[in-house]
């Protein structure tokens, strides 16, 4: 069945996009759900059984697989609430508001909108149109996702617990235990055995008609990731049923920055060899599938393949499903910005309505370690700034999720946690470092932010949940778009400007989205320039180089891409060229200061 709508809800932090689902689901819309904090998701689910007048049993943390099970118990009582709001939906009457929203939603070209405008305009009895309507309206999809480096070891008392226990392997099993037939979202690269882990579930392989009921999505950066990830799960038997093709840098939250290839070169790479890609997998599916006595599908199963990441108007939409032939576009930031559809609290949207670019910075404010988009003001930082002024930098560290870091304990510890720090600046004391090398390292140092607590927190202040361990504090994650959108808006508002039937976006000097995915890239070699220049050595320069080198590939892609497109951004073709014409300026000019290092 073809999809109703042809963009996505991607995860947005830990909690902003958590219940997403109940809001969008009616409408066809899918959306994702982060299963990182099994504390926040038993909250949750308390507040709307209570709401709701549902039954409820605490799952506490006494219980055996708590965390599997706190998962389980939260997606089946989404995808109820979620069916239940669909199943109403569908037994309304034709003139009703909620019938005219979910078609008035759905793209132009739509069939199933073309349709609809068909029996509205013709005296078909209701029991024709309810037919119809069970025939073919569509509930969005009911996605989750696991980080899946976000993998810490559990104990019981002093007993270090079987893997399977871990953080990830939990939540993997929470999802694989629920009702939900859906897809569960892999992102942060290989884990091998969490990958292998999978295929101890059945509902993650498909039957003889080639339905799985449980499908996997990998977010990657590039083809060669895809292809390493896509081959280890195919022979294990697990298909990969979507590919889903996420920028660099131009995208919120973790920013997994590539070797300098952007997201329109990668994305010709997957449109050229997606063939290739399909044959070599199920090659490796089939063999798996035979060996083991499973069932083989009597087809090639299909792959899907999206894109996300700094997408902010109609044209750019359109342009990328068409010309690389994608199924879907992931809109998250703009997302944050529609209150019926995210949990922000109040401070954090007043922020980004008037956040602009000077206010969205690439951060190393992630325990993980890997850069994190940021917003300038957010009340975490604030928050960490007052320990740090207090003498005692660090956060407090009631949940333990990223809790990854061994260098002084063996059972693991957050690099945002006060504990840590403290013994991190001990041994910085020991250096001997001149002052300016020692503010530099105690900066790095105290700069990480508590985030898997940080970026839950909105949906306690929202619903006026307990909130004595995590506090008040907000990490906000935007992507760079968010600098282009200012207004709150509707959830209609919002797919109306997806899909250019209007314009939320108010301001003229918006780039194209990759000339500014070019621009942020330039920023972060820039940055690396700075940080290598105090400590270069034959490594660091051939990694810059090698940026700076990519990069010069890219823009050059680029410029023959627009000066070649007939159909599309005609208006700003000129702009985009020249924007791209001084890119290249800039590129010279960075290839000659890292030489010159």
């Amino acid at each position: 069945m073809i999809k109703a709508h042809n963009f996505h809800i991607p995860v947005m932090g830990i909690g902003f996009s958590i219940d997403t689902p109940i809001k969008v689901a009616q409408f066809g819309i899918d959306s994702v759900v982060s299963l990182v904090d099994d504390i926040l998701i038993e909250k949750v689910r308390k507040m709307y059984c209570t709401k709701l007048d549902i039954p409820y049993k605490e799952i506490s943390s006494k219980v055996k697989d708590f965390r599997a099970k706190r998962i389980t118990s939260y997606l089946n009582l989404i995808s109820d609430i979620a069916e239940e709001k669909f199943n109403e939906l569908k037994a309304k009457n034709i003139n009703t508001e909620q019938i005219k929203e979910y078609f008035e939603m759905l793209p132009q070209n739509s069939s199933l909108k073309k349709e609809f405008d068909k029996l509205s305009t013709k005296n078909f009895s209701f029991s024709k149109i309810k037919e119809w309507f069970n025939e073919n309206m569509q509930m969005g999809s009911i996605d989750v996702n696991i980080m899946t480096k976000v993998d810490k070891d559990n104990y019981e008392g002093k007993e270090k617990l079987p893997k399977e226990f871990n953080d990830a392997h939990a939540a993997l099993r929470g999802f694989a235990n629920s009702h939900l037939e859906s897809s569960i979202v892999l992102s942060a690269g290989l884990n091998p055995h969490l990958y292998s882990y999978i295929s101890t579930f059945n509902d993650f392989f498909p039957d003889t008609n080639g339905n799985i009921k449980k499908k996997i999505i990998l977010k990657v950066s590039d083809y060669r990731s895809a292809l390493i990830q896509g081959k280890f799960l195919a022979k294990k038997g697990i298909w990969v049923s979507e590919f889903r093709i996420e920028s660099g840098l131009n995208c919120g939250g973790h920013a997994f920055a590539s070797d300098g290839h952007m997201m329109g070169i990668i994305l010709e790479e997957f449109k050229n060899k997606r063939n290739e890609l399909k044959e070599t997998l199920f090659e490796l599916l089939s063999e798996n599938l035979k060996s083991t006595g499973k069932t083989i599908p009597q087809e090639p199963l299909d792959i899907k393949f999206s894109a996300q990441g700094g997408i902010g108007t109609n044209e750019e939409h359109s342009f990328l499903l068409n010309y690389y032939n994608l199924n879907s576009i992931g809109w998250g930031t703009p997302f944050l910005l529609v209150p019926e559809v995210a949990n922000v609290d109040k401070t954090t949207l007043n922020l980004m309505v008037n956040a602009k670019e000077d206010d969205l910075y690439l951060s190393d404010i992630s325990p993980l370690g890997i850069p994190f988009n940021s917003l300038k003001g957010n009340t975490k930082d604030i928050e960490r700034l007052k320990w740090i002024n207090n003498n005692t930098p660090g956060s407090p560290c009631p949940k333990r999720y990223v809790a990854l870091n061994y260098e002084f304990s063996e059972k693991g510890q957050c690099t945002a946690s006060r504990p840590y720090q403290k013994a991190k600046i001990e041994e910085l004391k020991t250096k001997n470092l001149s002052k300016e090398a020692y503010e530099r390292e105690y900066t790095k140092i105290t700069n990480k932010t508590c985030t898997c607590v940080g970026l839950g927190t909105p949906v306690l202040l929202n619903h006026n949940l307990e909130n004595k361990a995590e506090g008040v504090g907000v990490a906000a994650c935007p992507g760079p778009n968010m600098a282009y959108f200012s207004k709150i808006s509707s959830l209609k508002e919002m797919v109306d400007h997806i899909y250019g039937r209007i314009n939320l976006i108010k301001r003229k000097d918006r780039p194209n989205v990759f000339v500014n995915e070019l621009n942020i890239y330039i920023s972060y070699i820039k940055e690396k320039i700075e940080d290598y220049k105090l400590d270069i050595n034959p490594k660091k320069r051939k990694e810059l180089k090698n940026l700076i080198k990519n990069l010069d590939i890219s823009n050059k892609y680029y410029f023959e891409l627009f000066k070649n497109i007939k159909d599309y951004f005609s208006n700003k073709k000129d702009t985009i060229i020249n924007d791209l014409e001084q890119i290249d300026i800039n590129i010279n000019k960075l290839s000659k200061e890292i030489s010159n290092l």
